[in-house]
């Protein structure tokens, strides 16, 4: 059964199951809702703890020894197995189906690892310790999720701000839920059960939001200029290779240009024919009210411009240029503006 983080704790108050697993790329959810399960536990009189890692050295003979031994010190033991690729492997795999049915009031296992695909959620190991528990899926939080999860921490922490207040923990530390806890522990020592006001907030938190070439590129199709130019700062600040976001820049592009061919030849786009699903049709859609085939010709050509000039390294300041790209698919004038090529 799926659970989603921001219910995990309403789960644990109705008892542990025998099987946890916790999957995901967002670090601050995921260790958030492994120490609840670990404080729950040893409430349950789970006072034994043992830590596995499924690496290539791990051998699944020894999950199956922890599953059927305790220590003359405790009646219940908690297991922790970490997949650091989030896949068994078919020994793995076997095993795991193995142990599902051994675990019970004694023994409570808990499997973690990284973001998963659908393949790992329908194989036949996870689908087994599902059945006999919870699995949930942390993944990185924006927009209203974001604004719920910050709200709970500044409760937690006895912290009150404004909504404006929110919004900028929010913008300073999205895509870093992590920080956000941080500072947000941080103004609970600096103003504990205080009203924060905006300016004392404002000099209180310090920019710490990390985003990625995927976010950069959502957020630039979906239309949200300022949005776009602040991640294209954070990403320059944080060293990517401006390579890395021309190759994404070029990927989109010929995204476009096949959606549009599609939709004057087909008079409709079938969006999974071109890989792209229900959760990010929005975006393509906001792009293609913008841009029409001499826009796309236009793009392609200044693209292959920058893509020559980045590969011989002959551009100063590469995230001008990045910018000024970016602001072609937002569909903004940007012939005018000077370009800082050498």
């Amino acid at each position: 059964m799926q659970v989603y983080p921001n219910r995990f704790n309403d789960t644990l108050s109705k008892g542990l199951k025998p099987c946890y697993l916790i999957f995901g790329d967002e670090p601050q959810q995921k260790f958030e809702i492994i120490e609840a399960l670990r404080s729950a536990a040893r409430e349950q009189g789970f006072d034994e703890r043992t830590v596995l890692v499924a690496d290539n050295e791990f051998s699944w003979q020894t999950l199956l020894e922890a599953t059927q031994s305790l220590s003359l010190f405790s009646a219940r033991q908690l297991i922790e197995l970490e997949l650091p690729t989030g896949k068994p492997g078919s020994e793995g795999s076997k095993t795991l189906q193995q142990v599902a049915p051994l675990l019970g009031e004694d023994t409570l296992l808990v499997v973690h690892g990284p973001k998963i695909g659908k393949d790992v959620q329908k194989s036949k190991w996870f689908k087994t310790l599902d059945e006999h528990g919870i699995h949930s899926l942390c993944y990185p939080l924006e927009g209203k999720p974001l604004m719920a999860w910050i709200g709970n921490q500044l409760n937690v922490a006895g912290v009150a701000v404004s909504p404006q207040g929110a919004r900028l923990i929010a913008d300073f530390c999205e895509g870093n839920l992590m920080a956000a806890r941080q500072e947000i522990d941080k103004l609970a020592l600096l103003y504990p059960g205080q009203q924060v006001d905006d300016a004392a907030l404002e000099r209180a938190i310090v920019d710490q939001s990390r985003y990625n070439v995927f976010q950069l590129v959502d957020v630039m199709l979906e239309g949200n200029a300022q949005r776009c130019i602040k991640m294209l700062y954070r990403l320059e600040s944080e060293g990517l290779e401006p390579n890395i976001v021309i190759w994404a820049l070029i990927r989109e592009w010929q995204t476009l240009t096949n959606l549009v061919t599609a939709r004057e030849s087909q008079g409709s786009i079938q969006w999974q024919r071109h890989g792209i699903w229900r959760n990010r049709q929005g975006f393509y859609e906001s792009a293609l009210q913008r841009l029409d085939k001499a826009r796309l010709s236009e793009i392609r050509e200044a693209l292959s411009q920058a893509d020559h000039l980045f590969k011989q390294e002959a551009v100063t300041r590469p995230y001008v240029k990045l910018c000024h790209l970016c602001m072609l698919f937002l569909g903004m004038p940007v012939n005018t503006l000077p370009v800082a090529e050498a």
